[in-house]
């Protein structure tokens, strides 16, 4: 019974987020308790890049109608990805563990996934590539963003925003499982955001709601006075912006833990700390994520510039203007891929497990299979 996940989860740790194996296999109870033997089968012939049910069901060895039940039933679980071009038949795609399949049990958990999750987290987050190479950044909030030429627009959530069509937005799942575990902080739920094709496929797989570029500004705004980081994917044209706290996020509290949070974080800004005007008011250590800012029994602020991370929510709360944020040498300006599919590959190659000739590969190799299925 078990041979189909163990199939699964080794293919899913070929893939650039990885899924690190376990002493007691846990991550084999996550997989049984979200696919069944059918849905795992059918999953392993599936690609991180999108392909029609033409070829997936000739790669299955199942029969075109039967197999698009099946995506269909499979993308509404939140297990795979299903792309729908307008005027084009719909293409599907392996989802990763994180980021992937695990958010999109948002608004699906209960008691039992959320214990596989937790007792699996401290793991993944040890042997997967987030200290590598991390699928998301941390972008400033909008009003800590020093006025400079060289801030360049996706370091910028407003820019961002404005090279959106269209806007979803959906509950936090990272906040919701900590509710569940009766753990929860109480900051707002409805955070996360998707954008384009994004946010269509999550309005039809009913994990949110769209909404306007406006009412996008007025979350981002909430997030901010509640404290929450801003984090897009790692790329220079994000598909999702989460807002998150380091209480409830299994990325900002496994980096929390980490001795230099700053260095594991895809960020072009570090704040500075000038003391001479500080009132020791406490503010800034309230509200870092990072614990970067604290106050000695003195009540004097120190400053650890190695915790922080560059979200820029100290200086939102500075009523002294002693913090400001800085943007980095050019040397220390961690490199953004351009789109989703360069971070995959950076990822891969950080890993050591795939590179540019082996993508290009499977992609002749997929060409091919797809001619075949035509003739």
């Amino acid at each position: 019974m078990l041979g189909i996940y163990k199939r699964l989860a080794s293919y899913l740790d070929t893939l650039p987020a990885g899924y690190p194996p376990t002493e007691d296999g846990v991550e084999l109870q996550i997989l049984q308790k979200l696919f069944t033997e059918e849905e795992a089968e059918l999953a392993i012939h599936l690609m991180i890049l999108d392909e029609p049910v033409s070829v997936i069901a000739h790669k299955a060895g199942l029969e075109q109608d039967y197999a698009s039940k099946l995506l269909e039933r499979m993308v509404q679980k939140g297990l795979i990805s299903g792309g729908y071009p307008e005027g084009k038949p719909p293409v599907y795609s392996i989802s990763q563990f994180v980021v992937g399949f695990y958010e999109d049990q948002v608004n699906r958990l209960d008691a039992e996934l959320v214990d596989l999750f937790e007792a699996y987290a401290p793991i993944y987050f040890e042997k997967g590539p987030w200290k590598k190479q991390p699928q998301i950044r941390t972008i400033p909030v909008m009003e800590a963003i020093p006025v400079a030429p060289e801030v360049l627009p996706y370091m910028q959530v407003e820019a961002i925003l404005q090279s959106k069509t269209d806007f979803a937005v959906r509950n936090c799942v990272c906040r919701q499982e900590k509710e569940i575990l009766d753990k929860g902080c109480g900051k707002p739920m409805e955070t996360c955001m998707m954008f384009d094709s994004a946010a269509r496929n999550t309005v039809k797989t009913g994990k949110g709601r769209m909404i306007s570029l406006e009412e996008a500004r007025d979350i981002l705004k909430r997030a901010q006075k509640a404290g929450l980081v801003l984090q897009p994917s790692n790329s220079q044209d994000p598909i999702f912006l989460c807002a998150c706290c380091s209480c409830c996020c299994g990325v900002l509290s496994n980096i929390k833990n980490h001795p230099n949070p700053g260095a594991l974080v895809a960020n072009p800004y570090f704040a500075q700390y000038d003391p001479a005007d500080c009132i020791s008011c406490g503010a800034c250590v309230e509200i870092c994520p990072m614990a970067a800012l604290t106050m000695d029994d003195n009540g004097e602020i120190i400053f650890d510039q190695s915790r922080c991370m560059g979200c820029g929510l100290c200086i939102t709360v500075c009523p002294s203007e002693s913090l400001k944020l800085v943007i980095k040498p050019d040397l220390d300006q961690p490199k953004i891929p351009k789109n989703t599919t360069q971070t995959y590959l950076s990822i891969s190659k950080a890993r050591g497990v795939g590179n540019l000739a082996s993508i290009v590969w499977i992609l002749i190799k997929n060409y091919i299979k797809t001619i075949k299925v035509k003739r």
